[in-house]
């Protein structure tokens, strides 16, 4: 049976992937072919797709080798076996028209083609991808005229050498062997030849004058590829040179065989023309023929077991897109029914996350059980993937901590916030040695997992290492209620008591801002407000005080007396209330989702031996700071009543008592059913806002006052938390109070969510996720009960398309220019109506203003035009006869 006729083709049709353009004007798509690049398909390969033809990233194809070739019957039972679902259906057609055994997939580690790999779908492609010649244009385009002439090769004519001195270079350079050449003789007694061998451990350090040799040999794993070599040449006749040797290093057996056995002319023609081998072919064809028919039909090579299940781990498939559970943490060594209150990930030591628990209490069972809790110690436990057992490190706090943050200067810095007002800070400089990143094995895995990098002694984990607190604000001065949210502000500027933007000398974070249920929100700073060179006097009352030894000396200016620079009430005016604001987000706060390379740079420079920047600080704002101007002052306050402010934070002075006070609110909405608990920033537009609050969300954007881009209905359960994607512009997750978590992807739904899974049994009180590395991320999920549940977020809710980024702003910019329809049809509406009113009113008058006699020649008319209609239906009915000289009147 011939093989069927192939068609080549260049080019296919496969709509090819477009790049991302920086612009959104209407411009022609960028091809393969106005690339000049028509032979390349540019394709996703998943994980699945690259264990199953075996070309895997970093271990397969590598730098120096960015290629694999795969079989084309191979791709072609990929398609029988996953038919749509495989990475190279796009280019199915490219494929079977392909005229080539083995095609060319090279990977694309810098994304030039917009993927990250690419399908060469020509032979000749592929040719001048592996030789790679090196040929200029012009001399190209003179080859495709030549080519078609015969090209008849003609060897070189020697000729006689003629001595222009380089024989003389090349004595020179040459090699010679100046040194003696010495002989060895090893001998060996005649009486051990044939003798048993015996062998035996020997401690090399134990025998004096021992000497073990380590012979080299080759390694065929580490070989160094010569790139650059200096090379001779000089035309000579053709000269080839074989040999064959089998290598000491590896012995092997190898036979060569220089020249085949082969029939000669007059043996194929005897052996032709032989009645047995007609007779055979005769006889097997048809079985042959049957054979290649059923292979055809069915593909005999299918593995029956993979098909009684989906496969895992390929593109688009359910098991891709919900979270997988990695680790759980629980604290069995405290007995008291604990819920956590607020998560952090560690900035700089991956696999190390902190939580801190609170009491699950109400505000009558926390009044009747106060004296018990005086005798438990509130906490901030650190804990480790590599134990999820034991606590490494546990902050005490006089009360329990509703919010921390790490200070993104140095993650050694930790702010808390407590029930009773007060806020906390620790350093924990001193066990830095305690939590640093200890090496792990060097073996390389084929899957991107985790590694513990938070390894301790075997004896530290049996005791409890308890850090105290080294600083507290004072109770008087502070908040009077549970602190709700805190942040650290931005170490690129500083504010003074007016509210004023000043350039942050320090170039470290030095302020903090805080919200709390007792309506008000303060602006703190750690530096010391008092002159740098106390009276005498004060010094030996310092003196005085005994400083614990295990507590460090940073903040101590700051215990029990540490104030407020800044409070601001957020009044309602119109009573005597005020909005009680549960959380806030500042303007700055998108730039801490990227500032963990500079974290790590700044971590670096202290463990080289530099003093600590916090050991130094400098006094409270001066006057000859630099005044930063067009700095946006104004921040999103979520309130206990399911209100959104937009408020600003600087201060002006009250004209009648001349006292600084707040400004009014920019904007209010009453938008949530409920306490607003998330009010966050996204990571990927600084100008975008999400609230979750009650039964619903919302989605704002700065600077439009009209209302929300996007209101959510009520979901079937409360919302409790809730956090912004790292890596997808379009995805957030929201936990809730039955223990389900709503995963939203605008792209993919904005009036519900996406998926929804169920984590736990309780409510979810925190989500906070984490990157990890590209490949592998994770999110941690804290609920009611105490636990915190770490878990895998799949490639298809952690990879962001080409082009999500763009397709999420141009939905945002969409929404903004909906609500400005709104608001001009609603004034039109208004304008509308105002009309129809006035000429209601003028219809009115109208009727008012008819005189009686016109309504009752109106009203006669009327009852004429009834009488006439009368008549005429009886007549017509037959019930009367008026003869003709006689009207219906004078019947009447």
């Amino acid at each position: 049976m011939a093989p069927k006729s192939q068609k080549q083709k260049s080019t296919g049709g496969y709509k090819r992937a477009k790049p991302i353009l920086p612009d959104r004007e209407e411009v022609e798509p960028v091809t393969m072919e106005s690339m000049g690049h028509p032979e390349i398909y540019p394709l996703v390969l998943t994980t699945q797709t690259q264990e199953i033809f075996n070309c895997r990233i970093d271990e397969d194809v590598t730098d120096e080798k960015p290629y694999k070739l795969i079989k084309k019957e191979d791709i072609l039972a990929d398609f029988k076996n996953r038919a749509a679902v495989s990475d190279f259906y796009p280019v199915k057609k490219v494929i079977q028209e392909y005229p080539g055994d083995d095609l060319l997939v090279v990977y694309d580690k810098d994304f030039r083609y917009g993927l990250n790999f690419y399908l060469i779908g020509t032979e000749e492609g592929k040719e001048n991808y592996l030789n790679r010649p090196e040929v200029p244009e012009e001399q190209e385009e003179y080859k495709e005229h030549t080519s078609e002439d015969l090209y008849i090769y003609k060897p070189p004519i020697s000729k006689p050498w003629v001595s222009l001195g380089s024989e003389k270079e090349i004595d020179e350079e040459s090699v010679k062997e100046s040194a003696k050449q010495i002989t060895y003789m090893i001998s060996r007694k005649r009486s051990e030849f044939g003798a048993p061998v015996k062998f035996r451990d020997q401690n090399a350090s134990s025998v004096k004058d021992a000497y073990i040799e380590c012979t080299a040999y080759p390694d065929k794993n580490f070989i160094v590829k010569q790139l650059e070599k200096d090379v001779g040449m000089q035309v000579v006749p053709k000269v080839k040179d074989t040999s064959t040797q089998t290598r000491w290093t590896y012995p092997q057996n190898a036979s060569t065989q220089y020249y085949p056995r082969e029939f000669s002319e007059e043996e194929k023609e005897i052996f032709g023309q032989s009645k047995p081998l007609i007779d055979f072919l005769n006889n097997a064809s048809i079985s042959v023929e049957i054979a290649l028919q059923q292979n055809e039909i069915m593909n005999t090579f299918i593995d029956d077991w993979k098909c009684l299940a989906e496969e895992e781990g390929t593109f688009g498939d359910k098991t891709d897109t919900h979270l997988k559970e990695y680790q759980s943490f629980t604290d069995l060594h405290n007995l008291t029914e604990n819920m956590v209150t607020s998560v952090s990930w560690h900035p700089t030591i991956y696999g190390l996350i902190a939580v801190s628990v609170a009491v699950r209490l109400s505000l009558e069972d926390r009044v009747h059980f106060s004296g018990k809790l005086l005798l438990q110690p509130s906490l901030i436990l650190f804990w480790s993937f590599s134990d999820p057992i034991h606590p490494q490190l546990m902050l005490e706090s006089p009360d329990d901590i509703f919010c921390f943050k790490f200070c993104p200067s140095d993650p050694n810095i930790i702010a808390g916030g407590c029930i009773n007002g007060q806020i906390v800070l620790w350093d924990i400089t001193a066990h830095a040695d305690r939590i640093e990143n200890i090496k792990t094995g060097g073996s390389r895995s084929k899957k991107a997992t985790l590694k513990p990098m938070f390894l301790l002694e075997p004896d530290s984990n049996k005791e409890a290492m308890y850090i105290r607190h080294c600083a507290v604000s004072s109770i008087e001065n502070g908040h009077k209620k549970v602190i709700t949210d805190i942040h650290w502000l931005s170490d690129t500027f500083e504010i003074n008591r007016m509210g004023s933007v000043f350039e942050n000398r320090n170039g470290i974070c030095c302020q903090l801002v805080t919200c709390s249920a007792d309506c008000t929100i303060c602006f703190w700073d750690i530096r010391s407000q008092k002159a740098l060179t106390p009276p005498p006097i004060e010094k030996k009352k310092e003196e005085s005080i005994e400083i614990p030894f295990d507590v460090p000396s940073t903040f101590l200016h700051l215990d029990l007396s540490w104030k407020p620079l800044i409070k601001i009430r957020l009044s309602k005016g119109e009573t005597s209330l005020d909005h009680c604001p549960t959380k806030i987000s500042l303007s700055e706060d998108h730039l801490l989702y990227k500032a963990q390379d500079k974290i790590l740079a700044q971590s670096k420079v202290v463990k080289a031996g530099e003093m600590n920047p916090y050991h130094n600080l400098e006094g409270a704002l001066a006057n000859n700071l630099k005044p930063i101007e067009d700095f946006c002052t104004k921040f999103f306050v979520g309130t206990e009543e399911g209100g959104v402010i937009y408020t600003d934070w600087k201060m002006e002075r009250d004209p009648e008592t001349g006292r600084l006070m707040a400004k009014k609110p920019v904007s209010l909405y009453a938008v949530h059913d409920g306490a607003v608990h998330t009010v966050q920033r996204s990571p990927f537009y600084k100008d975008i806002i999400l609230t979750i609050g009650g039964w619903n969300l919302a989605i704002w954007k700065e600077g439009i006052t009209t209302g929300p881009l996007l209101q959510s209905c009520c979901a079937p359960k409360r919302y409790t938390a809730g956090h912004w994607s790292l890596t997808r512009p379009g995805v957030f997750y929201i936990g809730r109070e039955d223990g389900y978590m709503d995963i939203w992807d605008l792209l993919e739904k904005t009036h519900e969510p996406a998926q929804s899974q169920n984590i736990c049994i309780t409510m979810i009180t925190y989500i906070k996720p984490w990157t990890f590395t590209a490949k592998q991320q994770f999110i941690a999920i804290a609920d009611y009960y105490g636990t915190l549940h770490i878990l895998e977020i799949p490639w298809t809710l952690s990879h962001p398309s080409t082009n999500e980024a763009s397709s999420m702003s141009y939905y945002f910019e969409r929404e903004v220019k909906h609500l400005e329809y709104v608001e001009q049809r609603k004034k039109i509406r208004e304008q509308e109506k105002k009309e129809m009113e006035l000429e209601l009113e003028k219809k009115k008058t109208k009727t008012y203003q008819k005189s009686k006699e016109q309504m009752e020649a109106e009203l006669k008319a009327d009852y004429d035009n009834y009488l006439e209609l009368e008549k005429n239906t009886l007549i017509n009915l037959g019930l009367i006869k008026v003869p003709e000289t006689m009207s219906f009147m004078e019947l009447m």
